[in-house]
């Protein structure tokens, strides 16, 4: 058995669910995608995207001596339909992804164990290095190349195999392990997932707008959502998973092979009115090991705050009036807007 089998073998015994290698310049066209995307402004105002870029664009500047790039999906599919919660305006929408343990510590605990059995397996002078979704490494186009899948129009990677509810993570290393064919795009003329996005952030197939897009609206952006996008955010508190909900594909999911991704019951469908009576040691309490922790406590509040507005429920009032005396502008501001809303 090759060492290329072997690590196959070894990957998927851990829990991933799929495997492939690709070489660190196998997607050569990826600087001038990445370099055209911000150059109109569809990064928003996440800096670290352009000032990476030179290192995201090229992943064998990031780390010269690599000579193969491993990439590995492993499964989150929900056991529930997570657009039920959409219909409930009482209720907050928060994306499947962050419905229990954060995935960060996660995979990124598989990884560096498959990568400490290559270097056992294949020398002590082999190098590693594992990433999973916080370095400058573009994980879809890698991952694409390294035959997980294809990414489809609505950016994010799909699988015949296993949908699109999984994770990307990846291992360089200097090791030469022989490449996989690259994966085939396979939309077809499906439109389901464009049609289906809230705040139309798809400018066209294959193409995202970030500052439209409402995970970016709700996790990375720091001010205010723009007064015509606040009625369409709806519910959704944390993230958005519309246009991976209507895909298709996922009628070949499998299963998530670990409990930690699956829905909290606290967190599938929880009650506006609750969440926005958390203070910062509540909010602390509740979130701990959570991705949701890292957007701190005034941003989480001004994502509850627009859901009460959109929620027509007159009994926010009181809270809201409260919220729009907070110290924060931003907080202050959504606060303002969901009582006229309610009004």
């Amino acid at each position: 058995m090759t060492l290329y089998d072997k690590l196959k073998t070894r990957a998927l015994e851990e829990g991933f669910s799929s495997f492939g290698v690709t070489r660190p310049d196998a997607v050569p066209e990826l600087a001038a995608r990445l370099a055209s995307f911000v150059d109109q402004g569809r990064h928003g105002d996440m800096g670290w995207m352009a000032e990476r870029m030179h290192w995201r664009g090229d992943p064998a500047a990031l780390w010269p001596e690599a000579k193969s790039v491993i990439m590995l999906a492993e499964l989150y599919t929900p056991e529930h339909d997570p657009m039920t919660v959409i219909g409930q305006p009482d209720r907050g929408a928060i994306s499947v992804y962050a419905q229990n343990r954060d995935y960060h510590d996660i995979v990124k605990k598989r990884l560096k164990r498959v990568g400490r059995w290559l270097i056992d397996e294949a020398g002590a002078d082999t190098e590693i290095k594992v990433f999973v979704d916080t370095a400058p490494v573009m994980e879809k186009p890698l991952a694409q190349a390294a035959g997980l899948g294809w990414q489809g129009k609505h950016t994010n990677l799909l699988s015949r195999e296993l949908g699109n509810w999984f994770f990307l993570g990846a291992i360089f290393t200097t090791v030469e392990l022989p490449p996989d064919e690259p994966g085939r795009e396979n939309c077809g003329s499906c439109t389901a997932c464009l049609d289906a996005c809230p705040t139309n952030a798809f400018p066209a197939p294959f193409q995202l707008d970030a500052r439209r897009c409402i995970s970016y609206l709700t996790i990375e952006h720091k001010g205010p959502v723009d007064e015509e996008l606040r009625p369409l955010l709806g519910n959704r508190i944390y993230g958005c998973d519309d246009c991976l909900a209507v895909c298709p594909w996922n009628k070949f999911a499998a299963e998530a092979r670990d409990a930690r991704y699956m829905a909290r019951d606290d967190f599938a469908a929880p009650k506006l009115a609750e969440l926005a009576a958390l203070d910062d040691a509540g909010f602390r309490a509740k979130f701990s090991g959570s991705p949701i922790k890292r957007i701190g406590l005034t941003r989480f509040l001004r994502n509850v705050t627009y859901a009460m507005g959109n929620s027509g429920d007159p009994a926010h009032v009181p809270r809201l009036e409260t919220l729009a005396k907070n110290p924060d502008p931003v907080l202050a501001d959504a606060a303002r807007w969901a009582l006229g809303r309610l009004a």
